[in-house]
């Protein structure tokens, strides 16, 4: 039976069985939230082995734009979620004929492609780094232009520094643009970072929002490597951040969880990225947190109220890679090393195959004081020898 889920609006109860599109971490930690909170949970994703399929209710192994999955996905569930972008937009469409799509088909077609997100930011007033749109080789702009060295970036499908290349100038920004099949691009003024923050937040049915610390990131290789909440640096530009990110949320009528990611050049914010969907960098609020990230997406999907986002230690976590673990597939990285640490918690994915690159998993260090958390988790860093 489908809601009327306009007016008044629903709220889901446990133990009502929730939609997932996506397998991965993510959607695992979504998955594991839900189940603590008494719902089941279907994750539609078309690998068999995905973490977050493994331990759902129920596993649909099928394609995002299968139809007869999607079908079954929406008879079968009170409500929808996704925890990735490049899951279809038309696939949010159609399954929101019938139940409620949290976050919706508009907000997520705007963040997982660059020139859409870039023009929404634009046109809304936010602040974001000069950008040319790059349809054909014409449009890149000639030596000398302003905007070089510059970033160009394929606009869908890109992640973690995928669909990137570094150009500084007309003839290597051509090259790129070949490379990348001609495909649609943005270039991006490449700017001089001081450093690069992010904010996790929620935003409910009724327009309410709970807006996690702002965390600090750094990245390896185009992938986040350490985000330390909360952030170091001026509290103004933390606060500044958090403020930001809630107008983007308003500005998409955005329902459920989201990260926002900025760059912060000569003291000033600007905005680099939207995700639609719970965020690495939120990872710390799994154990800092009074409400996890994952908590508050089940919470805004189901129509209930947001929980408290109140950070009650300071919290570093660390990405573990692909590239950690020994080149024997049965062996697995010295984790004795940084389990030794009691305010250490380590959370592994589940995934069967560690490939460079590929998130494998997190630890994150709890402490009251975030200069002690920083020390432990470089030092669990420097243990697992992650970054050399």
């Amino acid at each position: 039976m489908s809601h009327n889920f306009q007016d008044p609006i629903p709220v889901i109860l446990p133990p009502a069985m929730l939609g997932m599109l996506g397998g991965g971490q993510l959607g695992r930690f979504f998955v594991i939230a839900a189940h603590e909170m008494g719902y089941k949970v279907t994750v539609l994703d078309p690998d068999a082995n995905s973490p977050a399929g493994k331990i759902a209710d129920v596993h649909i192994c099928a394609a995002f734009d299968d139809k007869s999955a999607l079908l079954k996905l929406s008879n079968t569930c009170e409500a929808i979620s996704t925890e990735f972008e490049n899951v279809p937009a038309d696939s949010l469409s159609f399954l929101a004929e019938t139940k409620p799509v949290r976050p919706g088909a508009y907000s997520v077609a705007i963040a997982q492609h660059r020139v859409s997100e870039k023009n929404f930011l634009k046109h809304a007033g936010l602040p974001v780094a000069p950008f040319e749109v790059i349809n054909q080789v014409e449009d890149l702009p000639e030596d000398g232009s302003d905007i070089y060295p510059a970033i160009l970036k394929v606009a869908r499908f890109g992640y973690d520094g995928k669909g990137q290349a570094r150009v500084k100038n007309q003839h290597e920004a051509q090259a790129a643009f070949a490379q990348f099949e001609r495909e649609e691009c943005v270039l991006e003024k490449m700017l001089k970072l001081d450093y690069e923050v992010s904010v996790v937040l929620a935003r409910d049915v009724h327009g309410n929002v709970a807006t996690y610390p702002t965390s600090e990131n750094s990245h390896l290789n185009g992938i986040l490597d350490i985000s330390i909440a909360p952030a170091r640096g001026r509290d103004a530009i933390s606060h500044q951040a958090q403020k930001l990110a809630i107008l983007v949320a308003e500005k998409l009528s955005y329902i459920g969880v989201m990260g926002v990611e900025f760059f912060v050049c000569d003291g000033e914010l600007l905005v680099n990225e939207i995700a639609p969907r719970p965020h690495n960098s939120g990872h710390y609020t799994i154990d800092a947190c009074v409400t996890n990230q994952f908590e508050q997406q089940v919470r805004a999907m189901t129509g209930l109220p947001l929980g408290s986002a109140r950070q009650h230690s300071s919290a570093v976590m660390v990405n573990l890679l692909g590239d950690i673990w020994p080149e024997d597939d049965k062996a697995a990285p010295q984790w004795q090393l940084a389990l030794t640490n009691a305010q250490l918690k380590m959370h592994l994915y589940g995934k069967q195959q560690a490939r460079p690159g590929r998130k494998m998993g997190h630890f994150t260090v709890i402490n009251v004081s975030r200069d002690e958390a920083i020390k432990q988790a470089m030092q669990a860093r420097a243990d697992l020898n992650i970054g050399n």
